[in-house]
């Protein structure tokens, strides 16, 4: 298989709507994380994001994260196999949740990771929320 499909990764904040689809023909998947148990509501973790350790072993034992993404990774490694048999160069996949904080920024970070550990292609990894608010972690 070659290395010439791109997986375009991004999280994404509800409350700002569903992101434009940048490939002109279509979105791809959107997955949304509203249904993972939410560490925003807690005051320990409001003012940290989905790439911090405290939020991350939240989602780890406490959020359903575990769950939701062994069902993700099923279904974006069956467009993966079947993307790069067909030669196809783009897949996008999104994830959203309420802030666009962090459990969307949580999953994206995981899939990025599972893609990268199994397959050989390319992964982009845009996370909107922090990029609009300048967040550096």
């Amino acid at each position: 298989m070659s290395n010439s499909l791109t997986v375009h990764i991004r999280s994404f904040a509800y409350k700002n709507g569903v992101p434009d689809a940048p490939h002109t023909h279509g979105e791809g998947y959107v997955f949304d994380c509203r249904a993972i148990h939410n560490p925003g509501r807690y005051a320990e973790y409001i003012h940290l994001t989905g790439r911090d350790e405290p939020v991350k072993t939240f989602l780890k034992e406490r959020g359903e994260a575990a769950e939701f993404l062994q069902q993700v990774y099923a279904l974006v490694d069956f467009s993966v196999v079947t993307y790069l048999r067909r030669g196809f160069d783009h897949l996008s996949v999104n994830f959203g949740c309420t802030g666009g904080q962090h459990r969307s920024v949580y999953c994206a970070d995981q899939l990025a990771a599972h893609l990268k550990d199994k397959f050989q292609l390319n992964v982009e990894l845009i996370h909107a929320e922090q990029e609009r608010k300048g967040w550096k972690n």
